[in-house]
């Protein structure tokens, strides 16, 4: 399948089920520990080191953005993305949910920092993932099941994407991020507009001075 022609693409297998696992099990007990913690008061519920539970997508849903392990795969994947896709991309971000028994993803499209995006199936329960390739609004949409490890490339600026309700007990997804280095604006929203990858989102717009 063709990328720049469909503008989308699955990518089975496109991490190892090992290594996925390992990165669902590595959030879940990311996301044990923020509850603890928050539950507890040792830290605000509203400091983004810890991820949150206050994204206005998806309320009351655990959610991480530019968490270390997953920007690492952000940079880790940055090759086999240009071979996939065929475009020479510059990173912008990465984030994680843990989706929960009754989540719903709307139909929605990206912000120019996820000009080229994916999400990734770490494991947890099935849920499939809808998008419209034709770029109109309202349409039935092509639904794509994910296995462990298998990810779903598409262009998020541009196709509508959505899950409807979630019948399970959790879901780990990470989004990955690209911006196409030859676009407008391309250099500006480089790591999402921060001085590097792994900062939280408190840094866009930071400038690390020279000396």
């Amino acid at each position: 399948m063709s990328f720049k022609r469909n503008k989308y693409k699955v990518l089975k297998g496109a991490v190892s089920k090992e290594l996925a696992q390992f990165c669902h099990t590595y959030f879940l007990n990311k996301r044990r520990v923020a509850r603890f913690l928050f539950d507890q008061k040792y830290m605000s519920p509203y400091t983004e080191y810890f991820g949150v539970w206050n994204d206005h997508q998806v309320p009351n849903t655990y959610s991480h953005y530019s968490d270390i392990v997953m920007e690492t795969l952000l940079q880790g994947l940055h090759n086999k993305m240009e071979k996939e896709t065929g475009y020479k991309l510059q990173p912008a971000y990465s984030y994680a949910r843990i989706y929960k028994d009754g989540d719903v993803l709307h139909r929605h499209k990206d912000r120019p920092s996820c000009e080229i995006s994916t999400t990734l199936n770490l494991g947890g329960d099935p849920w499939p993932i809808y998008l419209d390739p034709t770029g109109k609004e309202k349409q039935a949409g092509v639904k794509v099941d994910l296995d462990q490890g298998d990810m779903l490339v598409y262009m998020g600026c541009e196709l509508e994407h959505w899950r409807e309700a979630f019948k399970g007990k959790d879901c780990s997804q990470v989004f990955l991020h690209y911006n196409d280095v030859k676009k407008k604006g391309a250099k500006e929203n480089a790591y999402d507009k921060r001085p590097f990858l792994g900062l939280p989102a408190w840094y866009k717009g930071f400038k690390i001075s020279k000396k």
